[in-house]
C-alpha cells in the first residue's frame, strides 16, 4: 500500500515519530502540500492523510488507486464525503483526542481575563509593584468564577468535560443541547439560546459548524448578553461574527473574549479581533499539546491498520 501524508508538520513538527505508520506501507511524507501539489503527490497513493488539505470529487475523479482517506483531526469537512462514498473510499477522522487539551485552553483564556496575570506580570517587570507604598497592588478587576454561571453550547465530550471543570470551580452550569434534562448530570440545566446569552457571565462554544451555528455569536445574540460577560471560542472561527465581537468589546458591551480560532486561518491582518479591546487570541493551538498529539497520531496509525485489516473504525461517510 503506498500512504501519502499531505500536510504533516502541525501534527508532528519533529517531536513525534512516524515510525509506525512507516510499518503499514510505503509512506511518503510531506510537510505542506499546496493546493496545485495535491494530485502529483497523491497519484500513486492507496491511502492519503490530510489535516487541512482537501479532498475534493474533481480530485478524487484524478486518483484511480485511492482507497482510502485519513483525516487527521476531528472535523472532516476538508473532504467531500458524498464523492469519497460513491466511490468506495472510506474516510475516517480521529474524534475526542484533545478533549483534556481543549478544556484546559478553555480556562487558560477564562483565567486570562479573571486574574490577569499577563498584566500583572508586566506590571511588575515595570517596577510597578516595586514602587507601591502597599504590599498589595492591582489596578483592575479581579473575578471569582465561584458561583458565576457558565453557559456551554454544546454537551459533547469537550462541552460534558468544560462543566465538569466549571462545575468544580463552584459555577452553576447551563446549556444549549439537544440532550433532555433527565440524561444530564446533575448540576447541568438546559435552557433556551436567549436565556443562555442572557444569564451567562461565562459562554463558551462548543458546537460543530453548521449552517445553523454560523455565526451563532452575532449582533444580536450579543445584545442579549451581560455588559460583565466573557465569551470563549475554542470551537471554530466562523461559530462568531467577528465583526460583531470586536465591536462588542470595543463599545464595552461585553467585558471580553478568548479565541483560540477564527474563521479564516492564518488569520488576515485586518481581522478586527487582533486589535479589539480585551481580546485575548491564541493560534488554534488547544489541541496541539504533546499529549494530544500523540493520541491523534495512534489512532490515525489505527485507523489506518483496522483498514487494511478489514476492521474499519472511526469511518464518518
Amino acid at each position: 500500500m503506498n500512504i501519502v501524508v499531505l500536510d504533516a508538520y502541525s501534527l508532528n513538527p519533529g517531536d513525534l515519530s512516524w515510525e509506525a505508520l512507516q510499518t503499514l506501507g510505503s509512506c511518503t511524507i510531506y510537510d505542506r502540500t499546496a493546493p496545485d501539489e495535491v494530485c502529483k503527490r497523491a497519484q500513486d497513493a492507496d491511502i492519503i492523510l490530510t489535516n487541512k488539505v482537501a479532498i475534493t470529487r474533481d480530485l478524487m475523479d484524478r486518483l484511480p488507486r485511492l482507497k482510502y482517506i485519513g483525516v487527521l483531526a476531528t472535523g472532516f469537512n476538508v473532504i467531500d464525503t458524498a464523492a469519497a462514498t460513491e466511490k468506495n473510499i472510506v474516510v475516517t477522522n480521529i474524534p475526542a483526542y484533545s478533549t483534556s487539551s481543549v478544556v484546559q485552553m478553555v480556562f487558560a483564556h477564562l483565567l486570562a481575563t479573571a486574574n490577569r496575570v499577563e498584566h500583572y506580570t508586566a506590571e511588575c517587570r515595570a517596577g510597578v509593584w516595586t514602587r507601591n507604598p502597599d504590599f498589595t497592588y492591582w489596578n483592575t478587576p479581579l473575578i471569582e468564577l465561584a458561583g458565576k454561571t457558565m453557559g456551554i453550547v454544546g454537551l459533547g465530550h469537550i462541552g460534558m468535560a468544560v462543566a465538569r471543570v466549571a462545575l468544580a470551580f463552584g459555577m452553576q452550569v447551563i446549556a444549549l443541547t439537544s440532550k433532555k434534562a433527565e440524561a444530564l448530570p446533575s448540576g447541568i440545566t438546559p435552557v433556551d439560546k436567549p436565556t443562555l446569552f442572557q444569564q451567562s457571565d461565562v459562554l463558551t462554544l462548543h458546537c460543530p459548524l453548521t449552517p445553523d451555528t454560523t455565526h451563532l455569536v452575532n449582533a444580536a445574540t450579543l445584545a442579549w448578553m451581560k455588559p460583565t460577560a466573557i465569551l470563549i471560542n475554542t470551537g471554530r472561527g466562523p461559530l462568531v461574527d467577528e465583526a460583531a465581537l470586536a465591536t462588542a468589546l470595543n463599545e464595552g458591551r461585553i467585558q471580553a473574549a478568548g479565541v483560540d480560532v477564527l474563521s479564516t486561518e492564518p488569520p488576515r491582518a485586518d481581522n478586527p479581533l487582533l486589535s479589539a479591546r480585551n481580546c485575548t487570541i491564541t493560534p488554534h493551538i488547544a489541541w496541539a499539546t504533546l499529549e494530544a498529539r500523540q493520541r491523534l497520531m495512534d489512532i490515525a496509525v489505527e485507523n489506518v491498520k483496522g483498514f487494511l485489516e478489514g476492521k474499519i473504525q472511526n469511518k464518518v461517510n
